[in-house]
């Protein structure tokens, strides 16, 4: 009786992180350093947390990933996406200004203002923005699920993800736990392609 109860225990959990593995190998030899990334004609940065005086330490370490693939040439224009209500500090504009500031020209800059979720941005940039090669960037424990997410959308994507745990470690590790829940949705989205919330600019 325990080996069964043990091996149905073993089966459910093989279960459970299946979708989570879907994203390491859909996404594999697609991850790579800023310095090691082919080169795609834009950048997607995916929202974080925004600040009242600015993105969150999370934020602006990926909008520092998009600086540096631009100052490289790795790409040519960069895509902010996020929520852009008051409710959310407004993340695209505050993205769009922080970049502006380090030396990215305005109008190399576009705003999906309604990337409400990782698959929305993906949607909307492929639709809205007429994307069809990009590197993703993110933090390292979102990238897969985002690279993952881009492909099924049909985007030759790469990803570039920040892997520094800083003085937010405790929202890194959380980040890494909530991606094995998130990839669940992921993969449902994937195979049910969605509608975005928002279909319009």
């Amino acid at each position: 009786m325990g080996l069964w109860i043990a091996a149905v225990g073993a089966g459910a959990c093989a279960l459970a992180l299946a979708p989570y593995a879907w994203t390491y190998v859909a996404s594999a030899g697609r991850r790579r350093g800023v310095g090691s990334v082919p080169y795609r004609p834009v950048a997607v940065v995916l929202g974080a947390a925004a600040w009242e005086e600015g993105p969150s330490p999370l934020l602006a370490r990926r909008l520092d990933l998009a600086v540096r693939l631009f100052e490289d040439g790795g790409v040519e224009r960069i895509i902010v996406s996020g929520d852009n209500r008051e409710v959310s500090r407004r993340e695209t504009d505050t993205m769009a200004g922080y970049l502006v500031e380090r030396g990215v020209p305005a109008d190399r800059i576009d705003a999906d203002r309604y990337g409400y979720r990782t698959w929305d941005t993906c949607v909307r940039v492929r639709d809205l923005f007429g994307v069809r090669a990009a590197t993703m960037v993110t933090q390292s424990f979102h990238l897969p699920r985002t690279v993952a997410l881009a492909r099924a959308a049909g985007i030759d994507a790469v990803g570039v993800g920040d892997s520094s745990m800083g003085a937010r470690r405790r929202s890194t590790v959380i980040g890494y736990t909530r991606e094995v829940g998130a990839a669940v949705k992921a993969l449902r989205d994937a195979l049910l392609r969605p509608a975005p919330a928002r279909t319009e600019l």
